[in-house]
């Protein structure tokens, strides 16, 4: 298993397999898909919020900002990022949805809403590495594992 990859605590569901499915991803998740080079099912489908590329941008950043990689490194990432097939929406549903999400949760901001906003409207499961973001999610959407969107 992949080192970044969490094991699901149970509420994940399973066979997604070859039936077509829509999965909401976060920057952490596309970082991963896109540094690893995985292929997704070409039976799914990725969601994201219009901001995900630009967040994950911002993580790649950050780590170039703490020397932890090189920004030809982050570039490559950047460009990768950009040629990954994914729905990116930004509607005023989507942002509402997240709204009302975060205010329900008592959260100080969306960023973390807009994903679960995303999966709950547009997708069959949320798929993230980010263990705060899943814990977060739990019980607001379901979660997949990411070996459940890629190509086997």
């Amino acid at each position: 298993m992949h080192p970044r990859w969490f094991a699901c605590n149970g509420d994940c569901r399973r066979g997604y397999g070859r039936t077509m499915a829509r999965f909401a991803i976060d920057p952490r998740t596309l970082l991963v898909l896109v540094e690893d080079r995985h292929t997704v099912h070409p039976n799914h489908q990725l969601v994201a919020p219009n901001s995900i590329r630009s967040r994950a941008l911002d993580l790649l950043l950050e780590q170039v900002a703490n020397n932890e990689r090189s920004e030809d490194d982050a570039l490559q990432l950047h460009e990768r990022m950009t040629e990954l097939k994914m729905r990116l929406l930004g509607d005023r549903v989507s942002r509402r949805t997240a709204w009302q999400i975060a205010r329900q949760l008592g959260w100080k901001s969306i960023l973390d809403a807009e994903y679960l906003a995303v999966a709950k409207l547009q997708a069959d499961a949320l798929v993230t590495v980010d263990r705060e973001l899943a814990a977060k999610a739990a019980g607001i959407v379901a979660i997949a594992e990411l070996k459940d969107v890629l190509a086997r």
